[in-house]
């Protein structure tokens, strides 16, 4: 979660000069800076990923070389799975915070011909993307593992794509549902990297 702050920090200050560097009267081009900004934060959240995962993989070697057996005790898939669990969570809290706020008063939701599933849709996409920041660790901590950069590819392109999409809203059709193909996607993707598979799928459900 620090790792996503800080990273968000970094993002924020760039964009922050951006503007203060542009004229603020062209709408266009705030637009655009806007754009730019969160393709940066996207950008710097993949980088700063990366970056935890090689701390990650110092600290492994460091409890493999003290461990009585040579191993670590933590695998690399549950760091993954906590490292995208712990971005996803704090991605969450920024993406809703202000929406919490908002919603406290004073108004009511759509009185100017607003949509009023702006609350629902905002919860959604917040689980959509607390779900993506867990899948797409998995999914990059294995391919940094495995040097499968084609992995890391995608799963930065994903990133900047679900992140584009949310400036289609308020058009919550077609940004809501493609986020949750994605969603679906890179969840089954993340499954199979972990091993999962339909077998183990039917042991589970029976209980064995």
């Amino acid at each position: 979660a620090f790792f996503w702050l800080v990273s968000l920090l970094l993002a924020s200050l760039i964009w922050f000069i951006s503007v203060h560097l542009s004229d603020r009267e062209d709408a266009k081009l705030q637009y655009g800076l806007l754009i730019f900004g969160a393709a940066v934060s996207v950008l710097l959240q993949e980088a700063f990923r990366f970056a935890y995962f090689k701390l990650l993989k110092k600290a492994d070697e460091g409890l493999a070389t003290i461990s009585e057996d040579g191993r670590s005790p933590i695998s690399l898939r549950q760091m993954a799975y906590v490292s995208g669990l712990s971005f996803g969570i704090i991605s969450g809290v920024f993406s809703v915070i202000n929406i919490l706020a908002d919603s406290i008063g004073p108004g009511i939701v759509g009185i100017h011909g607003d949509s009023p599933y702006y609350f629902i849709t905002s919860a959604f996409l917040t689980m959509a993307l607390v779900l993506l920041h867990t899948f797409w660790g998995v999914i990059f901590f294995d391919a940094c593992e495995k040097r499968r950069y084609w992995c890391l590819g995608l799963v930065v392109a994903s990133h900047l794509l679900t992140s584009g999409l949310t400036f289609l809203n308020p058009w919550y059709e077609a940004s809501l549902v493609p986020i949750f193909i994605i969603t679906l996607c890179t969840g089954l993707w993340a499954f199979v990297t972990a091993g999962g598979s339909y077998r183990n799928v039917l042991k589970c459900l029976s209980c064995k």
